[in-house]
């Protein structure tokens, strides 16, 4: 069990994980979440902290707490995004978030798709410095992924247990989902519903797909790549359906994947390098790199030679040039 929970990845994993969690939360604050702000401007009596919240215990959210919390939490969550210091800034933001989400969900609604991202920022101090594309392996990396993607499959099993506990055998039978598209469905929505009994069929689906979810750690990686990618396509057909959004359990739940294969800097690199221009040879742009003492610069071949059948450098070739290599990006011949 020890060796799985710590189970090593590439630190170029973690660092790419890192970044994504705290750029997701620099975006949650804008995009997902803004409305928390607003809750400033419900009357304190309302405020009705969660246990976390009661326990520490927290002061009633004000104005000025809630942009303190925003502004500074922004900030952070940028910085932290760098990997630089992990730990001082990686704790910060878990702290200042964990009072972002007690504050949203204090007032009678509590969102369950936080609970593997609110893990993953607990854990990430933990796993120290990484950098990305390092392929040395990392315990303490594989320990932060490994307790992400319990998180994970936590919120999917507990929310089947959930529904037994709160609708028994009545969620599968009843008509939750036909609800659900009457509320907020779309036109797509309208056209699964049509099929008789097809809503009832997805209902059972559900709960066996959330009861049946650990099983992922079961599965060699490739069948466990292939069935994160199942996970996704059930979030994106209740997006496309009934428009719940899982953004930040969809997040955390990229720590099943090789995000060390994902290199964004270094592929917009490569992109911008493919689209130079010419060079003033004529080329390709790119700057001859010295070679050993002796060499010609221009080929890299020893000085005063070119290649077989080419001539002595600087002896006039068939298209005019100089040299025994035909200049890059001019066509060969007369």
């Amino acid at each position: 069990m020890t060796r799985w929970l710590t189970e090593a990845v590439p630190r170029g994993r973690v660092a790419a994980f890192r970044t994504l969690i705290y750029l997701f939360v620099a975006a949650d604050l804008v995009f997902f979440t803004p409305w928390v702000r607003t809750r400033v401007s419900v009357p304190g009596d309302l405020y009705q902290p969660l246990l976390v919240g009661r326990a520490l215990p927290l002061p009633t959210p004000t104005p000025a707490l809630v942009a303190v919390i925003f502004w500074a939490l922004l900030l952070l969550a940028v910085l932290a995004a760098t990997g630089r210091a992990p730990r001082l800034l990686g704790w910060t933001v878990f702290a200042l978030y964990l009072e972002w989400m007690i504050i949203a969900m204090s007032y009678g609604k509590v969102d369950h798709d936080r609970f593997g991202l609110l893990v993953a920022l607990a854990v990430l101090p933990t796993a120290g410095r990484a950098r990305h594309g390092d392929p040395t392996r990392t315990e303490a990396g594989g320990w932060a992924l490994r307790v992400t993607q319990i998180a994970v499959i936590c919120t999917y099993f507990l929310a089947a247990f959930a529904k037994f506990r709160f609708g028994g055998l009545d969620w599968a039978t009843g008509s939750v989902l036909a609800k659900a598209i009457i509320r907020r469905g779309t036109d797509f929505a309208d056209l699964i519903a049509g099929v008789p009994y097809l809503l009832l069929v997805a209902q059972f689906g559900i709960l066996a797909f959330e009861l049946l979810s650990p099983v992922v750690f079961l599965l060699p990686e490739r069948w466990r790549l292939a069935t994160v990618g199942f996970f996704y396509s059930f979030h994106l057909v209740t997006m496309a359906t009934i428009t719940i959004s899982f953004a930040p359990h969809l997040a955390a739940m990229t720590s099943f994947l090789p995000l060390e294969r994902v290199r964004p800097v270094v592929w917009a690199r490569r992109l911008a390098g493919g689209r130079a221009g010419p060079g003033p040879t004529g080329g390709t742009g790119r700057t001859a790199s010295p070679g050993p003492p002796g060499t010609d610069r221009s080929t890299g071949h020893p000085a005063g030679q070119g290649l077989a059948g080419q001539g002595l450098a600087g002896q006039p070739v068939a298209d005019g040039s100089a040299g025994g290599l035909p200049v890059v990006g001019r066509p060969a011949g007369p």
